[in-house]
């Protein structure tokens, strides 16, 4: 590698690794990677799996490639013979801004480990030139800019496939790229990612993400989730959805027809995943190109009932995608007498109109379309799942119970702790045997030294030093002071009413006062946060506002600094995602129980040591189950009894507020004078109101029990023995939720493809 490396810096450069510049080295490092990739054979098989999703999360690949080709002490050895670091090196590289939260970044953890298991099977989406957008503090606040990542040299091989995609207006021809995706020690799948050669990036000023969403050709993937406040964006996100499918099938058409296989056996060569509700539209489309090529209505639905499957990720009503048929009929007309008939059928056979893909106001329900015309329709956590066919599918459930299963999410190994924590990776590989990267069951051997205090004092060293390298990085990247010998509080995820950010912004107010009493904790505490709220979501920038705020007011108050902090990570990404999880003593995992489907953030934590504080949500119940009560923290209602709440309307916020001194207290304080000086009165006024008048999320419902189990927390932390066990316990039982196993029950229950191993 070192000699190829020298020879393609001189080609380009004209000078060797010692008198190139990093971004020059990353430049060829990445050359060499892809040329490696090339080398791999594509896994093939009989049957090849389809995983359409709106996003892939897959973060910077530099690293991430070189460790699944095996090659990655490789090209650190090289580097620091010429007193370099590869994370140095790697910093130069872009993350791709293809996704936003979990779905995304899990859909990067399965391609992952479909091509680790020898697995046939590909990626779909759209390539966004500027992803969800970059995030900006200024005054307090979230400021919105285009997140820029596409450059001439990239990841992104341009591929000579191109299909014709019809809306009402007009139709639009796509041009493809696609990313290699190598297993670890195994061969390649790919990331297909259709585009418009006619996007126009100049529509959109350096400044905002604000650009003219009627003219179609030019903006089609300019971002993931348009703003879909008006109709416009509503309009812009269905011809996303369309053109995505649309491309997505007619490639698995012309990859069946290329190697002669039967359409009308469609099913026995290919599986479609449709990852949430995004890309449902694949159903009426594929159903319409059949139909192009001979079918009856009657053969093409019964070919495509026995090919897609269907994941549901949430119960959020928002996140169900349901679209007016008047803006159905101003983008994809030619869908509609599908969608009609689809629907009419469901009629014919059901009075229930719970399970009508047609509502009576006119509203396609694309997850009732994905589940009447899909074989199989799975959740992604035990609780999850249970909800799904107890409460939120009830009815489907009980039309269809064959079709319902669950298959926990999971990580992959290779990136959340082999990448992102290389000293405690070395310490499992001694503890566990280097065959841990290929089988995670082997993380339980760790459970041998849960009492062995030289190991447990290596543990706590190896955090430390992730502190450290942290705090560098935090103080570089952000010019943000916290103390490594702090306690690392973190919760990082999207900003959401229903994650709760709000309920750690009280728990931030209520230490910051009893400081101001003189009741100072026994070390000091950093609370940590990250994450983007929607460009509409007016609440969560609000609650944004307010950390921002309490920030603000923690670092300038000398009685409480040195104690204690707040403080929010700015653009938050896989990139800070991989250096925070690290350093996290405290895990905040406090949605509201049974709104979270399951969280992954939950499992990285928990491999890298850090201890759950949570409520009885998603894949938290399994978390628990695994390590045991006494090293997890669960606070809060259960699910049952919040269902039962919103079921019967019981859940009154303002009677908590006016009659608990000590809740209205801390609820009062987003308005006291304090912070008020520090930030925008609608903003602040505006989320205490709906803190007091709605709370949707029930916040106050939980918060006198999440503060008396948090300070709880902090007082374990003290006895390091105890605490370093309940971290060991968390690594060594964290082998469950690993993505291999994940797409090991997929491929075992749903997809049936066969393995292939180099």
């Amino acid at each position: 590698m070192e000699e190829r490396l020298e020879q393609l810096l001189k080609e380009r450069y004209g000078r060797g690794i010692d008198h190139c510049t990093k971004i020059e080295i990353f430049d060829a490092l990445m050359q060499i990677t892809k040329e490696e990739l090339n080398r791999r054979p594509r896994i093939q098989g009989k049957k090849k799996l389809y995983y359409i999703s709106a996003e892939f999360l897959i973060g910077k690949l530099l690293s991430n490639n070189l460790i699944n080709l095996g090659l990655y002490s490789q090209a650190e050895e090289i580097l620091k013979k010429h007193k370099m670091n590869l994370s140095e090196i790697e910093e130069m590289e872009l993350e791709p801004s293809l996704g936003n939260g979990g779905l995304g970044r899990l859909a990067a953890c399965f391609l992952d480990s479909i091509a680790t298991l020898g697995l046939p099977g590909d990626g779909v989406g759209l390539n966004y030139h500027f992803g969800l957008f970059r995030q900006e503090f200024f005054n307090n606040k979230q400021k919105e800019v285009k997140n820029p990542w596409i450059s001439e040299k990239s990841w992104l091989e341009k591929q000579p496939v191109s299909f014709r995609v019809p809306f009402k207006h007009f139709t639009l021809r796509s041009v493809l790229y696609d990313i290699l995706v190598p297993g670890y020690e195994n061969g390649c799948n790919r990331l297909h990612l259709f585009d418009l050669d006619t996007v126009d990036e100049t529509m959109v000023g350096n400044d905002s993400i604000n650009f003219q969403k009627e003219n179609i050709q030019k903006n089609l993937t300019l971002f993931l989730y348009p703003d879909d406040s008006d109709v416009q964006g509503q309009l812009l996100r269905i011809y996303q959805q369309y053109f995505m499918v649309s491309n997505a099938a007619q490639l698995i058409l012309k990859e069946c027809e290329e190697k002669g296989q039967d359409l009308h056996r469609l099913y026995e060569y290919a599986v479609i995943q449709i990852n949430d509700t995004h890309p449902s539209l694949v159903i009426p489309e594929l159903i319409r190109l059949l139909q192009e090529r001979g079918f009856t209505m009657e053969e093409a639905i019964h070919v495509v009932e026995k090919t897609c499957a269907y994941t549901n990720h949430t119960i959020l009503a928002e996140a169900l995608e349901k679209w007016q048929i008047s803006y159905l009929e101003q983008v994809v007309p030619h869908l509609l007498p599908i969608i009609r008939e689809l629907d009419a059928r469901v009629k014919a056979k059901y009075t229930d109109p719970r399970v009508y893909i047609i509502d009576e106001t006119q509203r396609v329900h694309m997850a009732h379309m994905d589940i009447h015309y899909g074989f199989s329709v799975n959740g992604v956590a035990a609780l999850h799942t249970e909800i799904l066919k107890k409460s939120e599918l009830k009815p489907f459930y009980d039309i269809y119970p064959d079709k319902f299963n669950n298959k926990t999410n999971g990580i992959t190994f290779r990136r959340w702790l082999k990448y992102c924590n290389p000293r405690l990776a070395a310490l499992v590989e001694e503890l566990a045997g280097k065959e841990v990267w290929k089988d995670s069951s082997l993380l339980e051997n760790l459970l041998k030294y849960r009492k062995d205090k030289k190991v447990l004092d290596r543990l706590e060293a190896i955090k430390q030093e992730n502190k450290k390298s942290l705090c560098r990085y935090l103080y570089e990247t952000q010019n943000l002071s916290v103390s490594p010998d702090s306690i690392f509080d973190v919760q990082i995820k999207r900003l959401h009413e229903y994650k709760r950010q709000q309920m750690n912004a009280l728990y931030v107010i209520h230490k910051y006062l009893e400081i101001k009493k003189g009741k100072k904790p026994k070390r000091p505490i950093t609370v940590l946060f990250g994450g983007k709220a929607a460009p509409a979501y007016t609440i969560a920038k609000d609650i944004i506002h307010l950390i921002l705020c309490l920030q603000q007011l923690l670092e300038r108050d000398p009685q409480v600094s040195p104690w204690f902090r707040a403080a929010m990570v700015e653009n938050y990404n896989v990139t800070k995602a991989s250096r925070m999880i690290p350093a996290a003593d405290i895990s905040q995992q406090i949605s509201l129980a049974s709104k979270e489907a399951s969280g992954t953030g939950n499992m990285k934590f928990m491999l890298n040591g850090a201890v759950t504080l949570g409520t009885e949500d998603g894949a938290n119940v399994e978390i628990r189950d695994l390590v045991g009560d006494e090293n997890i923290y669960i606070f809060g209602k259960k699910p049952e009894e919040v269902i039962e709440l919103y079921d019967k309307k019981g859940y009154n916020p303002r009677s908590y507020y006016e009659n608990d001194p000590e809740i209205r207290e801390l609820v009062d304080f987003i308005v006291s004078e304090e912070v008020m000086a520090l930030g925008d009165p609608v903003c602040l006024e505006r989320l205490h109101h709906e803190l007091v008048s709605k709370d949707w999320f029930m916040t106050l419902l939980d918060l006198k029990e999440y503060i008396k189990v948090r300070d709880q927390v902090y007082r374990d932390y003290e006895d390091r023995d105890a605490w370093n066990e309940k971290a060991l316990v968390n690594i060594a039982r964290a082998g469950f939720f690993s993505s291999d196993r994940t797409i090991r029950e997929y491929n075992r229950d749903i997809w049936h493809l066969n393995e292939q191993q180099n």
